[in-house]
């Protein structure tokens, strides 16, 4: 008598339910391991958060959605990260939704919750999404656009098009990556006759023309930064960089085999395709998928890829970072190329193992939070005093000047996590730094005064030499130790800091 798994059991009878449940419990699960035992922002976040605080729109920022947003939420909420936390996990849950609706209407909702639960096996889902930025933001944005895609183009719903123009100007307004992404969505129109058939109307036409006001609006702002796109492409003849970007391509690809190691993980067990023994299946029909759908699930879940992939082999960057949005459809691809009826073999297995995928991760970052630096001694960036760090240098310049602290320059981590832990949120002057955008200038600096922090290497407080280079003139102060979070054996955090005095009388005080 063939059983059936709990997990399989309500995937088969309760879709939607199986749905929320694990979109949900992953959600809850990353809000609460960054919320509960990072006493420091992870990752990117306190650049997003410092670049937000500008809420500007042109200047050397560029596209300001996902910073705009990220200063928002950290307002909402009174200044407390959880709100940076929450609208990282909104994001993941609006973008599987958008992929559960998508693989509802062309395959079936059982397996769609099927892709649902495979995106679970991929990290970018899961351990990287409390680092909130561009590419946290694009992953919906990304997903609702392939969504009114098929609306539009698949099903015929003219309004489609207006809401596919919309998450682009929003995308636009997110990250470059955009770019690279409508020409990708025109060319699939073009190339499929239904596609062409689809776009002969007065909704997209009109969707398209608000499309390209917006590409207009966002080449003006990457004029603005100064980003030149083309000027990697001279390095190709160069025998040096070919081969430093086939390594850094290489690098990327591992990077990626890894983040869906997961997943993949979940597809052998289910499949039994190492036919480690005979076992009984369960069977999760779907409905039969349109020749149209099938090719745009394969193309969108391929070609995004490649392009990517490519420019990243053309400029030598091997980081990750932009690849996340891409891989939203990759769980739905391997659904789709599975067939109309899924044998699911070692079901009770595969349970335990995506609860694993599921539980493992964020019980593993919280206990790495807390004993890596207790037992190993291991300087986790998470585990800083961010308010007690931010809290001494902000009294110490007010003591000192009577002014409030209104610039915090330096080691361009140190000075985000001040600026954004400080009561006076400080902007950040990140002046000698080409990959970081220009927050506040030395203008700023000389008029109202800055404290410039570095990682102390020695008992002096000596400034490294890039600091020095910038800061001349600037006298470094007794290093200050802090202790950490987590008490153990990870020695004392030493920052090394000078100020900046300001030029300008203070501001007389009411009488």
């Amino acid at each position: 008598m063939l059983t059936v798994s709990l997990l399989i059991e309500i995937l088969r009878t309760k879709p939607r339910l199986m749905f929320w449940l694990a979109a949900l419990a992953q959600a809850v699960l990353w809000l609460l391991v960054p919320t509960l035992f990072y006493s420091a922002p992870p990752g990117d976040v306190a650049n997003v958060l410092a670049i937000g605080r500008e809420m500007s729109f042109a200047s050397t920022l560029g596209a300001p959605l996902a910073y705009w947003l990220a200063d928002i939420a950290l307002r909402v909420t009174g200044g407390h990260m959880i709100g940076v936390y929450l609208l990282s996990q909104i994001c993941i849950v609006v973008t599987y939704w958008a992929v559960f609706q998508l693989g509802r209407s062309l395959i079936g909702e059982r397996q769609a919750v099927l892709a649902i639960l495979l995106m679970v096996g991929i990290s970018v889902f899961t351990v990287a999404s409390p680092d909130f930025g561009p590419d946290i933001l694009m992953m919906p944005l990304w997903a609702l656009a392939l969504l009114f895609l098929w609306r539009a183009a698949g099903e015929g719903q003219q309004l489609y098009w207006f809401a596919l123009a919309a998450a682009f100007v929003l995308m636009l307004l997110t990250s470059p990556l955009a770019l690279l992404l409508l020409p990708l969505v025109v060319l699939f129109l073009v190339i499929s006759e239904r596609g062409r058939l689809a776009i002969l109307n007065i909704p997209a036409l009109a969707a398209a023309g608000i499309v390209v006001v917006a590409m207009a609006l966002l080449f003006f702002l990457m004029k603005r930064q100064g980003i030149n796109l083309a000027a990697n492409f001279p390095r190709l003849r160069n025998a040096a960089s070919i081969n430093q970007n086939i390594v850094a391509w290489m690098r990327l690809l591992a990077l990626l085999v890894v983040a869906c190691a997961g997943a993949g993980i979940l597809v052998a067990l289910s499949s039994n395709v190492l036919r480690t023994r005979k076992t009984e299946a369960a069977a999760v029909t779907g409905s039969p998928i349109d020749p149209f759908a099938r090719m745009m699930i394969y193309y969108f879940a391929l070609t995004p890829l490649l392009v990517v992939m490519i420019v990243a082999a053309i400029s030598g960057k091997s980081s990750i970072s932009g690849i996340p949005p891409l891989l939203v459809l990759s769980a739905l691809a391997v659904v789709v190329a599975a067939g109309d009826v899924i044998l699911v073999h070692h079901q009770r297995t595969l349970s335990i193992v995506w609860f694993s995928l599921l539980l493992a991760p964020p019980v593993l970052t919280a206990a790495g939070a807390l004993l890596l630096p207790m037992l190993f001694g291991v300087d986790l960036k998470v585990a800083q005093p961010a308010d007690g760090i931010a809290q001494y240098f902000t009294d110490s310049f007010e003591r000192r000047t009577g002014r409030k602290l209104d610039v915090i320059g330096g080691d361009p981590r140190l000075a985000a996590v001040i600026a954004l832990a400080s009561s006076s949120r400080p902007r950040v002057l990140n002046e000698g730094s080409d990959d970081r955008p220009q927050l506040a200038t030395r203008k700023d600096a000389d008029e109202k005064g800055a404290i410039i922090v570095w990682r102390a290497t020695d008992n002096a407080g000596t400034p490294p030499a890039d600091i020095k280079a910038q800061f001349p003139n600037i006298v470094p102060e007794v290093p200050r130790a802090f202790e950490r979070a987590v008490h153990g054996r990870a020695p004392l955090l030493r920052i090394g800091w000078g100020m900046v005095r300001p030029q300008a009388a203070p501001p007389a005080q009411p009488q």
